[in-house]
């Protein structure tokens, strides 16, 4: 039609219009603007009709329901803001294949399964972030071994900060596992790195002392205080810096992440726990690698007993290959993780919290005595797991590394790979 209306336009301003006014005619190009504009006119109509009709059926949505959905998300995020926080946890490790997340391998259960699942559940976080626990920037700092526990375990992770946060998360989470504090942290912060250093105890009978020839399932044995003197002079024998190539697997002498900086260990005082005698060993450093807590009190142990002379541990730090014993996995328990740095850089800002736990502590010892130390007294008098290891020391040489299943070569005791 417009194209009609454009012929008409040109042939008239060219050939009928001076004619039709030569012979004293009225103008017809008004005539014709105007019928050309009522067709464009006509022809938008028809357009803005097709385009209705092609709308999907489905899409019955209108501008206000689309405005109405908008302000509610608005709301939503106002709400309920994301933050990035530090959560405190506790949990006994029994049961569980560690503390890191395999979504590949779900019928191993771990500490990580658990937790997301009561994130979700409490609403802190979109359900498709489970499937992709970097989308909520979430950190472990130690990636604690089957069957360890922790009561100073601290993750870090962006959450919806909703009402009675801790409370909603407990209520999605077993007994044995526990938030016990959480804080707000800066946007970059992360536990893993962030973490200057960790505190690590190892629950035992204090048979573990007596002589090699000294009945093992004998619950009577009373550590005496001159033996407890020797346990813990040899303990301090591994502070400061040293090569622990010896103390896990598949690392060279030579390689510079065997290098670890211990700060501290010693056994505390021992006491009875039904008619058994138990004692604590806690051990300071920057970092562990996987198994290198159970070894070096393995190695201990041995010395003690008499199975080798002492001297055998500054041998393990040199480039030889020494066969050292691992003790049992029960027992051991991730006590406290120290962000030294950031508490200094952003603890006295005015804005951002210390990550010092002080408020929680009476929490935390109520956590170990209900659901650590009663568990790691009962599998031990029932599983025996410290006797039936020590009746293998007799295997050990001291003097070439011992063959068997090799550990991961980036697996550490505390996450901190260095691999």
């Amino acid at each position: 039609m417009l194209r009609c209306c454009r012929i008409i336009h040109i042939l008239s301003s060219h050939t009928f219009i001076p004619a039709l006014r030569s012979k004293g005619w009225p103008d017809p190009k008004l005539k014709f603007r105007g019928f050309c504009m009522s067709s464009k006119m006509t022809e938008d109509s028809a357009d803005a009709q097709i385009k209705a009709l092609k709308r999907p059926a489905d899409d019955t949505r209108t501008d206000t329901e689309y405005e109405d959905k908008r302000l509610k998300t608005d709301q939503d995020e106002r709400k309920y803001p994301k933050k990035k926080v530090a959560l405190l946890m506790a949990y006994s490790g029994k049961g569980y294949y560690g503390m890191q997340r395999n979504a590949k391998n779900s019928q191993f259960r771990t500490i990580e399964d658990e937790l997301v699942t009561a994130l979700v559940g409490a609403g802190c976080i979109p359900e498709g972030h489970g499937d992709d626990m970097k989308k909520m920037s979430f950190q472990r700092c130690a990636r604690t071994d089957k069957g360890v526990s922790a009561v100073g375990q601290v993750v870090s992770l962006k959450v919806w900060m909703i009402d009675n946060i801790m409370d909603k998360i407990n209520a999605h989470l077993p007994p044995h596992i526990r938030i016990l504090g959480y804080k707000r942290v800066t946007g970059g912060f992360n536990s893993k790195n962030n973490c200057d250093a960790r505190t690590y105890s190892y629950m035992l009978p204090t048979v573990s002392f007596s002589p090699k020839d000294y009945n093992q399932e004998d619950t009577s044995f009373r550590l005496s205080s001159e033996t407890l003197q020797k346990v813990n002079r040899l303990f301090g024998l591994y502070k400061g810096t040293h090569n622990f190539h010896n103390f896990t697997s598949q690392k060279g002498p030579r390689d510079p992440s065997a290098k670890r900086y211990i700060t501290h260990m010693s056994c505390g005082e021992p006491f009875v726990r039904q008619e058994a005698e138990f004692a604590v060993i806690t051990v300071r450093g920057q970092s562990f690698m996987m198994h290198q807590i159970r070894k070096m009190i393995g190695l201990v142990i041995a010395v003690v007993k008499g199975y080798v002379d002492e001297r055998v541990i500054e041998r393990s730090w040199g480039e030889d290959k020494v066969d050292v014993p691992k003790a049992p996995g029960l027992g051991l328990v991730l006590e406290r993780v120290h962000f030294d740095r950031y508490n200094k850089r952003f603890g006295g800002d005015g804005i951002h919290e210390t990550l010092e736990w002080t408020e929680e502590e009476e929490a935390i010892a109520g956590f170990k005595d209900k659901h650590i130390y009663p568990s790691i007294v009962e599998t031990e008098l029932h599983e025996k797991s410290m006797v039936n290891w020590m009746a293998t020391l007799y295997i050990h040489d001291f003097e070439a590394t011992a063959t068997g299943n090799q550990e991961r070569k980036d697996d550490d005791e505390d996450g901190n790979a260095s691999d």
